[in-house]
């Protein structure tokens, strides 16, 4: 992106110019480059705590508002699709319930090359296979984001059809701190939102 400050232009010919152009006399002007950062919910709503990292990510997205560069998504359980939001990130940030061999309920982060290994060695969910999978064609492919930051609750309960356990969810306000200090750390400032957002459609709630 580039910032530029510049005298009004002296003659017609300047407005001709592209609006990108950088030859112009008395133009200072610096290049920013602006991360691109992923908050990956994961997770299935259908099945209790297993859907702990997609409410989370939706409790995100409708309380705080974030400069473009921050994209919230709801990664549910697509496994490989997730692949080109992975790829295309600077800065990984994934919410998902995780087996951590704690007790129900208690809240963990990890970071970079920890990730796969609490993916990969506990899986709960048929989903965090597939996106181990996911981290480790993006690694091959020479495409792993730079930092990537996991934090996740250790399920309580994982029924079919049924909500967030009292554990997990009293774990979701958490979940959202957490991630708004390490967006600060990252050099991101949400804002409250100024209305409520979705990140899906109310059928999904």
């Amino acid at each position: 992106m580039l910032y530029c400050m510049r005298p009004e232009p002296k003659s017609a010919l300047t407005w001709l110019l592209p609006t990108n152009t950088l030859f112009m006399t008395g133009c200072a002007y610096k290049e920013q480059t602006m991360e691109h950062i992923v908050i990956l919910g994961l997770g299935n709503i259908l099945y209790g705590d297993e859907g702990f990292g997609v409410r989370a990510a939706e409790r995100l997205y409708a309380d705080w508002e974030f400069p473009d560069h921050v994209e919230v998504v709801d990664g549910g359980t697509q496994g490989h699709t997730l692949l080109t939001f992975v790829e295309e990130a600077d800065r990984l940030l994934i919410l998902d319930a995780v087996d951590f061999g704690q007790a129900p309920g208690t809240l963990t982060q990890r970071e970079d090359e920890d990730i796969p290994a609490w993916l990969c060695g506990r899986k709960i969910s048929p989903h965090q296979n597939s996106f181990s999978e996911v981290l480790a064609l993006a690694q091959l492919r020479g495409r792993l984001p730079a930092h990537m930051v996991l934090i996740g609750v250790h399920p309580a309960a994982m029924e079919l059809g049924g909500a967030l356990s009292p554990l997990a969810d009293g774990q979701v306000n958490a979940a959202v701190e957490l991630t708004l200090r390490q967006l600060r750390l990252w050099g991101v400032d949400a804002q409250p939102a100024a209305v409520p957002r979705r990140l899906h459609h109310s059928s999904l709630d």
